[in-house]
């Protein structure tokens, strides 16, 4: 009678610390979607729509493109409003409440649905403390006026708002560079750890004056309608407060410092963030 083969058992996975979870989680949730309504339209805005240069390629614009979730539009001389939010924004617990809104097929009621979810105000909302709304205000102001132009922006507790004048640097990488800095200096002052924002971004092309208007009209707005205050003028950190009787900001008054258009406060309440604290964070989080 012959021996039997024994085979040798594979010893079971062992997660080492919670950071070690933490890590597989981030790694599945980097895992793009193959989204085929998604596909297909942005095939179609692509054949009918602006389609970069081999320059403007090679700057880094993508024109119409996806990232498993919702389109977006990136080229240079445009206006564009853009919302990112907050990691835990859309808690795993509450899953049965905004999965729903992801199936939906029509993109404008989808972003309206899921923009007014982010009013809610689900989650840690980091950017509720004073220190974290002044480090976010500060980084996206840090080079507005030289590399963009902010027509509008407000800092929510778990989300911004942005109405932006893209130039000469792609959207995407923008959002990038400031999730980075942002995730970095945050993560240093409030002494936690992990991804900060959420992977994605919405993104609207803002078609003209009107639409402008409204686009300004609906991010300084935002803390008013959530209830936070009645006056949207009222809400620290938002671009409404700085505008004057004629509605303009300080750089349609001609108003510009050497550092750009803004001395933006730091993290201390100075008019510059620390230069050790800046140094070296070039590095983005995806955007």
């Amino acid at each position: 009678m012959g021996t039997v083969k024994r085979r040798k058992r594979r010893a079971p996975i062992r997660l080492e610390s919670a950071h070690h979870f933490r890590t597989i989680q981030a790694s599945m949730a980097r895992f793009v979607p193959r989204n085929l309504h998604l596909v297909d339209l942005i095939r179609t805005k692509r054949q009918l729509h602006w389609r970069p240069s081999n320059e403007e390629l090679r700057k880094g614009f993508r024109g119409w493109h996806q990232r498993g979730y919702l389109p977006h539009f990136d080229a240079p001389n445009v206006t564009q409003m853009v919302t990112f939010m907050l990691a835990d924004s859309f808690p795993v617990a509450r899953r049965a409440e905004w999965e729903p809104i992801l199936r939906g097929t029509n993109d404008s009621v989808k972003r309206r649905k899921l923009e007014e979810w982010l009013d809610r105000g689900h989650g840690n909302c980091w950017l509720r403390q004073e220190k974290a709304a002044r480090i976010a205000e500060a980084v996206l102001l840090e080079k507005d006026g030289r590399d963009f132009q902010l027509q509008a922006w407000v800092i929510m507790p778990n989300h911004v708002h942005l109405v932006i004048d893209v130039w000469d640097v792609p959207l995407t990488k923008l959002i990038g560079l400031w999730k980075g800095k942002t995730s970095r200096l945050i993560n240093l002052t409030l002494k936690r750890r992990g991804h900060l924002w959420q992977e994605d971004y919405f993104d609207t092309l803002v078609r003209d004056e009107r639409h402008l208007k409204k686009a300004r009209h609906y991010t300084e707005a935002n803390p008013a309608r959530a209830c936070f205050v009645k006056d949207p003028r009222s809400w620290r950190w938002s671009s409404a407060g700085r505008r004057d009787d004629y509605e303009r900001l300080p750089w349609q008054r001609g108003e510009v410092t050497e550092r750009g258009v803004y001395a933006a406060p730091g993290i201390d309440g100075s008019s510059n963030l620390s230069r050790s604290s800046i140094a070296g964070h070039g590095d983005s989080e995806a955007a």
